[in-house]
């Protein structure tokens, strides 16, 4: 009779259990679905805000974009008014503060307005008020209803956006990739380099193979250089000697030839400011000034110091001629080294270490033209070494490094890439892994290698 009780018992306190989740369920999915504007920000097509006698009227143009019309008229930053238009097209009420007031000025409405144009034509404006001083959430209703509602604390800081925020601030922006040619002239500097391919070379003062990842670094600081602030909308002659413009500090002149577009960019530095226009903008900025680090690099800062660009992996195969000694080999679908022609096996270990020296290896110093060989050992080298190195898809190419004699310290040797018109002088440390026979790159079996041991 007990364990009955007990169960109904228990079958009881399940419904009722199950009755006040359920209960609860629908009660917070009431909640959730309490909002003062439900829409996509996608469909939002202008926003009209207003703060006091302040007016900031945006628009989309196409899908992405966004244009400010007034108190201006610029380019805007499209994340922060989709932001805007996300916020408010979707807009959760915190808490039904009074059904039907009779008084909205004990909070403080309306202190700003904002108002959504959806694609439809339809358009939905909402008041906002006083900050609630229990839980810094806002007072707002919408113009067509009549209830106060309480808003998410987090708006405060996006309605407190100034003008600037808003507007699209990159106003140099270019696609880097387009870029071919690039000049730079400052106060210690003046050079050009020419992108062929995927590498920048340098042309002026010296031809030589440029770093790429620091002429791409200048370009892609130029492209993102971003106003601070906007001194100037439509730049005249007085603007440009005003901010040190008339006679820039620096100038960087880019070619984009898909785009059939040559333009140059004007730099002035003060103090810590960095002041900015361009021939293709009517703007003047100022900006972080330390793009300018970069653009002070010297000529030999922006050279490629690495002897051959390639990356150990990528090498296929390799061909080593010295006095006395002539190899050949070629790495297979298992990555093993195989001599060639007769296919034995060589110590991988060994092969590789000798191509990573190679692939880290970077010059101390440069020896530009005019030079003649014989005077550094290259007529006669004491090396010749041959990389086919994969160049993309069903690509290779070669790379021909010479070795020539030690220059006056013996921990240093002069060295030739034949695709270059200049010779580098690097360490000689690399010298030790030269095989000095076959033998000492070959794979050597287990007995051979304890009599090795022995001896």
């Amino acid at each position: 009779m007990k364990f009955r009780t007990t169960l109904y018992l228990f079958i009881a306190f399940v419904v009722l259990l199950g009755f006040f989740l359920l209960s609860e369920s629908i009660f917070k999915k009431e909640k959730k679905e309490d909002k003062l504007v439900d829409r996509s920000g996608d469909e939002v097509r202008e926003i009209i805000l207003k703060r006091g006698e302040e007016k900031i009227h945006f628009v989309r143009e196409g899908e992405e974009d966004w244009l400010i019309k007034e108190p201006i008229t610029a380019a805007a930053d499209r994340y922060e008014v989709n932001r805007l238009a996300d916020d408010f097209a979707s807009l959760r009420v915190e808490r039904v503060v009074e059904e039907t007031p009779t008084d909205l000025k004990k909070y403080g409405l309306p202190s700003q307005e904002i108002t959504l144009k959806f694609k439809d034509n339809s358009q939905v404006k909402i008041e906002i008020g006083e900050e609630n001083p229990l839980d810094k959430t806002l007072f707002a209703k919408r113009s067509d209803e009549e209830r106060v509602v309480l808003l998410p604390s987090y708006l405060k800081s996006t309605l407190e956006k100034k003008l600037l925020d808003f507007r699209k601030k990159d106003i140099f922006s270019f696609a880097t990739d387009e870029v071919k040619e690039i000049k730079v002239e400052g106060p210690q500097i003046k050079w050009q380099a020419e992108k062929k391919e995927d590498e920048w070379w340098l042309t002026s003062p010296i031809q030589a193979l440029a770093h790429s990842s620091k002429i791409s670094n200048i370009l892609y600081s130029l492209s993102s250089l971003k106003a601070k602030e906007f001194l100037c909308e439509d730049k005249k002659e007085a603007d440009l000697k005003k901010y040190g413009l008339q006679n820039p500090q620096y100038k960087i002149t880019l070619k984009l030839p898909q785009k059939e577009q040559e333009f140059t960019i004007y730099l002035t530095k003060k103090n810590d400011t960095l002041y900015a226009t361009s021939t293709l903008s009517p703007k003047i900025i100022s900006a972080e000034a330390t793009l300018v680090t970069d653009l002070e690099k010297k000529i030999d800062e922006l050279r490629e110091k690495e002897v051959a660009v390639f990356y150990t992996w990528e090498v296929k195969e390799l061909h080593l001629k010295k006095e006395g000694l002539e190899l050949s080999l070629k790495k297979n679908e298992d990555n093993d080294w195989l001599f060639q022609p007769e296919g034995q096996k060589a110590n991988n270990e060994k092969v590789e270490n000798f191509i990573r020296q190679l692939d880290s290896l970077e010059a101390e110093s440069f020896i530009d033209p005019p030079f003649q060989l014989k005077n550094y050992g290259l007529t006669n080298p004491l090396a010749e070494i041959k990389l086919v190195v994969e160049a993309g898809e069903n690509k290779t190419k070669e790379i021909t490094l010479k070795i020539g004699q030690r220059e006056s310290s013996p921990e240093k040797v002069y060295l030739q890439n034949t695709r270059l018109n200049y010779l580098l002088v690097v360490k000689s440390d690399f010298l030790d892994e030269l095989p000095q026979k076959k033998e000492d790159w070959q794979l050597q079996s287990s007995s051979a290698e304890k009599k090795e041991k022995k001896g």
